[in-house]
């Protein structure tokens, strides 16, 4: 199962950062990738827009499908689901990665932004792959792959920022027990997180600009983790909790200096993510 090419793969904010490195990976071997994303014009801090992406995967080597979505509407995920398989006629791997981060703690999260990293997080992940399911079921080796860290349920992971933590976790727990739920029907359900701090507009414009940049690694770093995954057998491999580097060292792939964002950065200093 080493090729994707006429394969399908459904990725929520598909439009920059990881999510566009994982469906950029694919195009390359010739996937369809179902870009479903809210940014239909352009944002003055953010890059990209779905049709901006929807290019560069075509250019890669794939077939592209941008798709304004709101993951917190199931009008708007089911229309989405509805068009891909009017376009491509059917699913073969969804990648809920679309996701909201604020990283306060209980007196300074405004409840307002504690409901939109839920509502995004933990049950557009839920909402998503339930509506894909039902396609899923139908493919030759169905995957479903959410960007979300491995259950450690240890207090240093949530005192810092309980509700990010709850909220990113809710999607582990969707991986949990949906490769469980699913496993005699032979979908996969996996969890990819990175080691290091990834390159992307929230780690600029969030988490301490320019110079918190030069600690990263490059997307393109969880683009390949995430192809090798999504190429593996899906009745064998489910209910893991993966981190990309070490996806990379059991394909044999150990120099990872390519992947620095600032090539000049020594190891000791990459920033280690939260959750690892």
């Amino acid at each position: 199962m080493s090729t994707l090419k006429g394969k399908t793969a459904f990725i929520t904010g598909a439009s920059r950062g990881i999510g566009k490195a994982i469906g950029l990976r694919l195009a390359q071997e010739g996937a369809n990738i179902v870009i479903a994303a809210k940014t239909a014009e352009p944002h003055p801090k953010l890059p990209g827009t779905i049709y901006t992406a929807a290019e560069e995967m075509e250019a890669a080597g794939g077939k592209a499908l941008p798709v304004v979505v709101d993951i917190r509407s199931e009008e708007l995920v089911q229309n989405a689901v509805d068009k891909t398989i009017e376009t491509f006629g059917g699913i073969d791997i969804v990648v809920n990665n679309a996701s909201a981060i604020q990283l306060t703690g209980t007196l300074q999260t405004s409840m307002k932004r504690y409901d939109l990293m839920h509502h995004i997080n933990t049950r557009g992940t839920y909402l998503t792959s339930k509506l894909c399911i039902p396609h899923l079921l139908k493919s030759e080796n169905p995957h479903v792959l959410n960007l979300s860290p491995p259950l450690n349920m240890e207090e240093r992971w949530f005192k810092g920022h309980v509700a990010y933590t709850m909220a990113k976790f809710g999607m582990s727990m969707c991986v949990l027990g949906m490769a469980g739920e699913f496993r005699k029907q032979g979908i996969a359900f996996n969890a990819l997180w990175p080691r290091t701090g990834i390159a992307t507009a929230a780690i600029k414009n969030l988490l301490g600009g320019d110079q918190v940049m030069k600690t990263c690694r490059k997307p393109e770093i969880m683009g390949d983790a995430a192809y090798y995954i999504l190429t593996k057998d899906s009745k064998s491999c489910t209910g893991n909790f993966f981190i990309d580097d070490d996806v990379l060292a059991t394909e044999g792939i150990t120099d990872l200096s390519h992947y620095k964002f600032d090539p000049n950065i020594p190891d000791s200093q990459l920033m280690p993510d939260y959750f690892i």
